[in-house]
């Protein structure tokens, strides 16, 4: 599997997703989503692209700031998903999938932070968890995508086919590993606050919660890819 993966410059951290993904046979390949080239001249210079991964982010897919930078992503969801390549979101990627296929994005009052149960339709494609969260921005999904998971603060996931190729995202973070989680804590002290959470106490469940966390994560990618129809090949541990 060739996987494109597009993420901040300064925080290429697939956690378990990526992990996963390797051990299945895939090739994981970084593009910063700061000043991304043209796609047709990405993935024309290799093989077929098997799967897009849109990465989370500090910034916020409605900020006019990033608008340049917001509309070229979404044009290679687009672009991926009519060329019949299907594209997989997490936390600020499925906000930024969201808005590429007709919906939008916005700032929630009160940020979701910590360790959450998801309400759920599908335990497969969106299992309950526990899963990290850390976002203070939520979307409104495009108006032909399935919800299949949501919490008080919004949706959780959401999927859809357009053109033939299938897309997958989640609100919430199943590739977070501890360490990570800990700097997000350390970096984002006003929204830990925001959320009147204890930053030592969500650092800890992150890490209590650790082997769990991998295994769901492990076969949530599974259960995603098979989903999605991408073929990988046979896992190593």
């Amino acid at each position: 599997m060739r996987i494109v993966v597009i993420a901040d410059e300064t925080d290429r951290e697939g956690g378990y997703v990526t992990e996963r993904l390797r051990q299945l046979g895939g090739t994981v390949e970084f593009v910063d989503r700061g000043g991304l080239p043209d796609r047709a001249d990405h993935v024309g210079s290799g093989p077929h692209v098997d799967l897009l991964l849109l990465l989370g982010s500090h910034r916020s897919a409605h900020d006019p700031r990033h608008v340049h930078d917001v509309m070229a992503e979404s044009a290679w969801v687009r672009d991926s998903l009519a060329d019949g390549t299907p594209v997989m979101g997490i936390c600020f990627g499925a906000q930024l999938m969201a808005r590429a296929l007709g919906g939008h994005s916005y700032r929630m009052d009160v940020p979701e932070v910590g360790w959450v149960r998801v309400d759920t339709t599908d335990p497969v494609l969106c299992p309950a968890g526990p899963w990290g969260q850390f976002h203070h921005d939520t979307f409104v999904p495009p108006q032909h995508a399935r919800v299949l998971g949501s919490t008080w603060y919004g949706p959780q996931c959401f999927i859809e086919e357009t053109h033939g190729a299938k897309a997958i995202a989640w609100q919430f973070h199943p590739e977070v590993v501890p360490e990570v989680y800990a700097q997000w804590v350390d970096e984002a002290k006003t929204t830990v606050r925001a959320a009147e959470a204890d930053g030592g106490e969500l650092v800890r469940e992150a890490r209590r919660l650790a082997p769990q966390a991998r295994t769901r994560a492990f076969a949530l990618v599974d259960a995603a890819l098979d989903y999605l129809e991408v073929k990988g090949g046979t896992a190593v541990s």
